[in-house]
């Protein structure tokens, strides 16, 4: 069978059609009521990030419901924690300002997205209601919107990602065994084991 590659935006609207007047009618530019009611409740927020060369990365960041602030009608923030240390979107966003975010509410079909410009704020009078459990956020990335719409819920509904009968957790081996097999062959399986263990959800502002 012969790939047929997409190669001009003229052909890929011939195959895809024209976004109906809602889809596009839909985009704003300032938050609405609605919006910080979102941001509010969620717990859960995707970062799409892209440097200079077009490398991209795709970071989760969840805290609990509200950790994304809203300081203005345009611009909110989104705390950084304790983490791997990789720091690969904040990179990006030193060479590319430009930011893409989902936000989540656990069991909502839809979601609210948010495309920007950010910059990494070491410290800011706000930082203060960034904390949790006493821990005040080392960084944060500081969003003015551009962009700002509802997606729908064809994704999720497609997907059953929510229908917890679906779910299959343990169709892979766990966590401490793919870092054995994949990421850290040198480390025993016990030890990985107690670093996953119990003890490790009492590390996540540490």
């Amino acid at each position: 069978m012969t790939t047929h590659e997409i190669t001009s935006p003229e052909e890929l609207r011939d195959l895809l059609g024209t976004p109906a007047g809602r889809a596009l009618a839909k985009e704003r530019r300032t938050l609405h009521q609605r919006d910080r009611e979102w941001l509010a409740a969620s717990p859960f927020c995707l970062v799409a990030t892209a440097a200079a060369d077009g490398t991209c990365d795709v970071s989760p960041k969840g805290d609990p419901p509200g950790f994304a602030l809203v300081l203005d009608d345009t611009t909110v923030a989104i705390p950084e924690r304790p983490g791997n240390r990789r720091a690969d979107g904040y990179r990006n966003i030193l060479e590319n300002p430009h930011v893409g975010l989902i936000f989540l509410i656990p069991g909502r079909t839809d979601t609210l997205r948010i495309n920007g410009r950010a910059r990494l704020v070491r410290d800011a009078p706000w930082f203060a209601e960034m904390e949790v459990e006493g821990h005040r956020p080392v960084l944060a990335v500081e969003v003015a919107v551009e962009q700002i719409f509802y997606h729908c819920a064809k994704a999720f509904l497609r997907s059953e990602l929510w229908q917890s009968e679906t779910w299959r957790p343990d169709v892979l081996p766990s966590r401490p065994r793919l870092v054995k097999e994949v990421e850290a062959p040198a480390e025993s399986l016990a030890d990985l084991e107690r670093h996953y263990g119990p003890d490790y959800a009492k590390k996540l502002y540490v």
